[in-house]
């Protein structure tokens, strides 16, 4: 019997068909091999498949069934799961042969970090890199990098990949992010997940939605103006702009060289810049939206440099950050950042103030903050000791998130003052054992009466209390510790964490936009 000429192309056309559908069948971007389900919580499984299609996800000997909507998309939660580190793998099936597979899955503790460069800041340029890399043998610790770039409108989709830690792969992870997984995988004793969603140069505008940005006047007048700058950028203005600065940075290097002093840092690429982060919103819409709703333990944070030209506005944006990611979530999970490090020597109030902002942000519920003003360098404002800022972050999470006793969660923080005569008494919380670091006296201190002239101050500890005062300040009404760029204050507590940078008075700020 002849074959129909037509019959050869039916069947290109339906295998077509075939790989189309095949394809159209997929998970969220970080449900893929190596990954870490989230402990004790039921955990979102969700993906595409044909509208209509009966899904069934099976892992850990049960299964549950999940009908895809009219748009293709599906989501499931297993019911919560027990730590394990057996490699196990969850398959998920549809109709005519749809499946995939998910090797090598763990079951523990789950954590996401974002930011900035010192966030994406890899363990390879961390301090003591080879020691920590020939320790790095930790493989129930795995490491999720997104991969994404910015977008215009929220993507649903994403790309990345899973790593267990090996001394082999260490280099490329989240230093903050992993120095502060190995605690809670050493302390906790369960495999540990590291999201890690983070790019450097970036204001904290391009991580929040645009709804959220434009909901309130104040955040709404500045993603108005940047969305503005974004869409009347002009490349080619812009490079011969870029190539002037370029010219002039040369010269002054080689002025620097010849005079032995500090190199001028290079000019930014504003051609580059824009391809990595976008216009405001891209990095969430980018780099947020895919992983959501991956179940999760906690966040992390570490930015704030991005945002130092405009301090004031600092603690609304870190607010609706919160919140919004939360939100997203549908979830109040535990939420902490890196508070600014010390850096250069400069008369600028911005990092102070940025510091400030993130202390009053802890107002929020379930939220800590590692206080980094002794490790940081003031040479370079990506300091190398990323080992202290996990550990102090890990302190935070140990004690309010997994009920473990440490020696202190946080640094010294202000918590009241009151004028008592010629001097001011400070109230400080998690200041146990309260001293200075060198036992000398306490620097770092300032004190003012109502002619807002700062004089410098002498302070005695007293339990959890500052007295300070100064004999050019009859009477006083306003107290700053260590409130500088790189500050020269020497008060910890009996854990040694610092204390923070803090004022007494809200007074302006001379030239500050807010």
């Amino acid at each position: 019997m002849r074959t129909p000429r037509f019959l050869p192309i039916l069947l290109a056309v339906l295998a077509g068909c075939s790989s189309l559908f095949a394809a159209a069948f997929r998970l969220g971007s970080p449900l893929s091999d190596h990954m870490v389900l989230q402990r004790e919580k039921p955990v979102a499984i969700w993906g595409w498949a044909d509208a209509g299609e009966s899904v069934t996800v099976a892992f850990a000997g049960k299964s549950k069934s999940v009908t895809a909507g009219p748009d293709g998309k599906w989501l499931l939660r297993l019911d919560a799961l027990k730590a394990s580190a057996e490699p196990r793998m969850l398959v998920v099936t549809g109709k005519d042969g749809h499946k995939v597979e998910v090797k090598d899955v763990l079951v523990g503790e789950v954590w996401l970090g974002s930011g900035q460069s010192n966030m994406a800041m890899n363990v390879q340029s961390s301090n003591n890199f080879d020691a920590e890399k020939a320790a790095a043998n930790f493989p129930l610790i795995r490491h999720y990098q997104e991969a994404s770039t910015h977008a215009e409108k929220p993507e649903a989709e994403g790309k990345g990949t899973w790593k267990a830690c090996t001394p082999e792969n260490v280099g490329g992870f989240s230093a903050v992010l992993y120095f502060f997984g190995r605690e809670i995988h050493q302390e906790v004793g369960v495999p540990v997940g590291l999201v890690n969603t983070s790019v450097g140069g970036t204001p904290i505008e391009s991580w929040v939605s645009a709804e959220t940005q434009s909901a309130d006047p104040e955040t709404k007048a500045i993603f108005d103006a940047q969305t503005k700058s974004h869409r009347e950028f002009d490349a080619t203005k812009a490079a011969a702009a870029y190539e002037k600065q370029l010219a002039a940075w040369k010269v002054a290097v080689e002025k620097a060289k010849a005079a032995k002093t500090e190199l001028p840092r290079k000019p930014y690429d504003p051609i580059a810049i824009r391809k990595f982060k976008g216009g405001p919103a891209g990095l969430y819409n980018g780099k947020v939206v895919n992983l959501v709703p991956y179940t999760l333990r906690g966040m992390l944070w570490y930015q704030g440099e991005g945002n130092a030209g405009n301090p004031g506005i600092y603690e609304k944006q870190l607010s609706q950050l919160v919140t919004s990611w939360r939100a997203q979530w549908q979830e109040e999970v535990p939420f902490a950042w890196v508070q600014l490090p010390n850096y250069r020597d400069s008369d600028s109030e911005s990092w102070p103030r940025i510091r400030e902002s993130m202390m009053k942000v802890l107002a929020l519920p379930k939220t800590g903050m590692a206080i980094t003003i002794d490790i940081g360098d003031p040479k370079d404002i990506h300091p190398k000791n990323k080992q202290d800022v996990g550990k102090r972050l890990s302190f935070w999470a140990l004690e309010t998130v997994y009920g473990r006793k440490v020696a202190a969660t946080s640094g010294p923080l202000p918590a009241g003052h009151k004028v008592d005569g010629a001097a001011i008494r400070v109230s400080l919380k998690h200041a146990d054992g309260l001293k200075t670091r060198d036992g000398g006296a306490l620097r770092g201190l300032r004190i003012a009466g109502a002619d807002k002239i700062w004089k410098a101050a002498t302070g005695r500890i007293e339990g959890s209390d500052v007295i300070v005062s100064s004999p050019d300040v009859a009477a006083p009404v306003a107290v700053r510790y260590a409130w500088a760029e790189n500050p020269d204050g020497n008060l910890i507590n009996g854990a040694g964490l610092p204390a923070t940078s803090f004022r007494t008075d809200d007074w302006p700020v001379p030239g500050a936009k807010k």
